[in-house]
């Protein structure tokens, strides 16, 4: 006769072993998975330091471990962002960091300690996986598990989804990724790239490396201009956004970031891409540097070694759309991609809502390959609803 199952139990896990547990799930979950790209383990302390990471200004974040029989076997973070619930009028728990073996029960231990909490902070929504907010990786993969994820694109085992649905979440939005081959970018943009970069009246040119700090505030301010309007957006602020372009900075190529500027000099547009650094990442298994890693590191980022690329973020100020001004962006970085041996690409993550940026992947010659999705759940809090 077996014995039975130990019981799950879920830990505060914001210091100590706690802590170290909860870095270590991931690997403990996800190591067998040859498509899993595992993250850095210096990066996710980054992301998680509360006094190094400037979205810890106005946001508090809970994390926590479920172990079974001693067992690390999940994960999850509840997160309370002030300035997300202040622009868009919730009471909104998000959660993130999500990782679980194939175990339903602790699955849905970890979201009930979610909802405890968002209970005591007097929330009455829970949404996720944000890790930790929108300006950073979201969503859960929901398809093509076969596929690695490209950097800064969360990667999950088929079994999460059920996991997640069963604690009582369903779809909020779906963000989408489309894949593009060198040869099979459309017939239309290679046609028309030239004349629209050539249309006057707008200035094309590579983002500044040697003036990174003012090219990066014109584009801060062209990101939190046009993509407001889009799902649940939260701005954000100059300090966290000059901490990305300082990580993003690590990995870029300068030849594939362009911006779009009008007759006076300013910035009216700009689309940013990135090597897919995770074509070298998903050999360093351990996902530590120390003491074989960087070695891995530095023979898979050799010149031409990388040959994927990410188109990460793009954006036109309003008065400035409808003129052909990302057609030409993405021409230009198509152009540099190809001279410089890169293959394929990805953009993402499209919202589903997002048409226009939707037209400008399927112009490119994009086809639509992978889709990650945001849950919800309201939630009866007694402070609310008595």
């Amino acid at each position: 006769m077996n014995a039975p199952a130990a019981a799950v139990v879920v830990v505060v896990a914001d210091e100590g072993a706690a802590f170290a547990d909860f870095l270590e799930v991931p690997y403990l979950v996800q190591g067998a998975n040859p498509y899993w790209v595992p993250p850095l383990r210096a990066q996710q302390r980054q992301v998680l330091d509360r006094v190094g990471n400037p979205f810890f200004r106005h946001a508090e974040i809970r994390l926590f471990v479920a172990r079974r029989g001693g067992v690390p076997v999940g994960r999850i973070a509840a997160i309370n962002n002030a300035v997300h619930n202040q622009t868009h009028g919730e009471r909104a728990t998000l959660w993130g960091f999500f990782e679980c073996r194939d175990d339903p029960e602790a699955a849905a231990a970890l979201f009930r300690t979610v909802e405890v909490v968002a209970a005591q902070w007097g929330h009455d929504l829970a949404r996720g996986p944000f890790n930790p907010s929108v300006n950073d990786e979201i969503g859960l993969q929901i398809d093509a598990f076969d596929q690695p994820s490209y950097v800064m694109i969360p990667g999950n085992p088929a079994w999460y989804l059920p996991l997640v649905e069963a604690a009582g979440y369903s779809k909020s939005v779906d963000l989408f990724c489309y894949r593009v081959d060198a040869n099979s970018v459309s017939d239309r943009l290679r046609s028309l790239g030239p004349a629209l970069v050539a249309r006057g009246g707008i200035r094309y040119r590579k983002l500044s490396k040697a003036d990174l700090d003012r090219d990066a505030i014109g584009i801060w301010q062209i990101y939190n201009a046009a993509w407001e309007k889009n799902w649940l957006w939260v701005h954000a602020t100059r300090e966290e956004f000059m901490h990305l372009v300082a990580n993003l900075s690590q990995i870029a190529d300068f030849d594939l970031a362009w911006v779009a500027e009008n007759a006076a000099g300013e910035m009216v547009g700009f689309s940013v891409a990135v090597p897919n650094i995770n074509e070298a990442l998903i050999h360093i298994r351990d996902g530590r540097l120390l003491p074989f890693g960087w070695l891995w590191l530095l023979w898979h980022t050799r010149p031409r070694a990388i040959t994927g690329l990410r188109f990460i973020v793009m954006g036109v100020l309003a008065p400035w759309r409808g003129k052909g001004i990302d057609l030409a962006l993405n021409y230009l970085q198509f152009v540099e991609a190809t001279r410089k041996g890169y293959t394929r690409a990805e953009m993402s993550q499209i919202l589903e809502t997002n048409l226009p940026m939707v037209h400008a992947a399927e112009a490119l010659g994009g086809v639509r390959y992978k889709t990650h999705r945001m849950f919800e759940k309201r939630l009866r809090n007694p402070a609310v609803s008595g």
